[in-house]
């Protein structure tokens, strides 16, 4: 018996064209086709005589960010309130992006919709950009009929997201940075700095001060061994680094050791919140079911105590308990978290709430950021004095004995 067997058109590219109009004016344009041919074939049934056509270079292209996918989802919600047809705002987004793979990735998804695909399937064909979380709102839309009024909340939870994590990474750049300049300072003062002012101190003929013997001693042994001790930074750096992204145990060590740190621990603490309360709101005021929305808040907070937590949460939930009850039982929410969420729960207005808790701690995590700047600073200057300090005196202890003696 013959069996049908669905097949799928050539791949379609953009094609950039020139020719002359009916009336022999210049015209320009651009067209997605599946060949020259085809390009050929439908200008001239629009009466245009075609002098070139190109085939738009879109090999290459950064990776594609969080960022990318945030300020696509604003263009597509704002396109579809103003009643720009869904495939058409496709291809202007399309055609407007300067990535070459934002550009491939939005005309494949464009061709799954135009044959019929929805559009959250098309969405869960590329994981890497889309997540669970993204995917179950649009599909929400779908159902609903309220695909721009979803779209828009996505754009809105992808922004505050972002904003929290570009305050978080601001907030962590200074000192790490500053630790790399120090670094690279005290690598070239031991390399290059010490063992000249070594040289000159063997003509003393006199015995040198114990700090300047320890600076000296130092240098020679990373002189020696420099390559060694630039592997095991570095090759340490990069296993440490693999295994917190691989080892489920590791990640939970980290992210209650980072929970716990001074001063940085409460910034990590509430900006952990305030993406847990922000996702929960966003899933729920999207008509999510609560135990559905729940698979996806875990993970969207970024701290593995919390993914645990809220695994924990789905499970009673999913047998009946109320939500605050089982956050309370997991003891990692704050008090005002949970004295909300319970007012929301009575009050049939969770969503509001959540979204209430989310703008504080981001309010709150932007006030820790503009403080811990100001904090660092001075501390930063008193260890790094210390260091370079210490060994510039140490440097010149032999030099004021002499003058002394002299």
């Amino acid at each position: 018996m013959a069996t049908a067997v669905a097949t799928r058109g050539p791949k379609e590219s953009i094609f950039e064209w020139e020719g002359k109009d009916k009336n022999g004016k210049l015209v320009r344009g651009e067209i997605r086709a599946g060949g020259e041919a085809v390009v050929n074939a439908s200008l001239r049934r629009q009466g245009i005589l075609v002098n070139k056509i190109k085939k738009r270079r879109t090999s290459g292209g950064k990776a594609i960010k969080q960022k990318d996918v945030a300020i696509f989802t604003r263009q597509l919600a704002t396109m579809m309130k103003a009643g720009v047809p869904l495939l058409q705002a496709f291809d202007i987004v399309a055609r407007g992006s300067s990535n070459p793979r934002l550009t491939r990735l939005l005309n494949e998804i464009r061709s799954d919709v135009e044959t019929g695909t929805s559009l959250s399937s098309a969405f869960r064909k590329h994981p890497m950009q889309f997540d669970a979380l993204y995917c179950n709102l649009v599909e929400a839309g779908e159902a609903g009929g309220i695909l721009e009024a979803l779209l828009e909340r996505l754009a809105i939870y992808q922004e505050k997201t972002l904003a929290i994590k570009a305050k978080i990474k601001s907030a962590l750049m200074y000192p790490i940075a500053v630790i790399v300049v120090a670094f690279v300072v005290l690598t070239v003062i031991m390399i290059f700095v010490i063992p000249s002012f070594k040289e000159v101190f063997r003509s003393f003929g006199a015995d040198l001060p114990a700090p300047t013997l320890a600076v000296i001693a130092m240098s020679e042994f990373f002189v020696a061994y420099w390559w060694a001790i630039f592997g095991l930074l570095f090759g340490g750096l990069y296993f440490f680094l693999e295994s917190w992204k691989r080892s489920e145990k590791m990640q939970m060590a980290m992210d209650r050791l980072l929970l716990r740190m001074p001063v940085f621990g409460d910034l990590v603490l509430k900006s952990v919140i305030a993406r847990w309360t922000r996702t929960l709101s966003t899933m729920f005021a999207a008509g999510v079911p609560l135990v559905e929305a729940l698979d996806s808040v875990g993970g969207a907070s970024g701290n593995a105590v919390y993914r645990l937590a809220t695994q924990q949460i789905q499970k009673d939930v999913s047998t009946g308990s109320a939500l605050t009850a089982s956050m309370t039982t997991t003891g990692v929410f704050p008090t005002m978290v949970l004295q909300m969420a319970a007012i929301g729960e009575e009050s049939g207005a969770l969503d509001h709430m959540l979204a209430k808790c989310a703008e504080f701690y981001e309010d709150e995590v932007d006030e820790m950021v503009k403080g811990l700047s100001s904090l660092m600073e001075p501390f930063i200057i008193v260890i790094l004095g210390t260091l370079i300090g210490g060994i510039v005196v140490s440097m010149y202890l032999p030099i004021f004995k002499l003058g002394a003696v002299v």
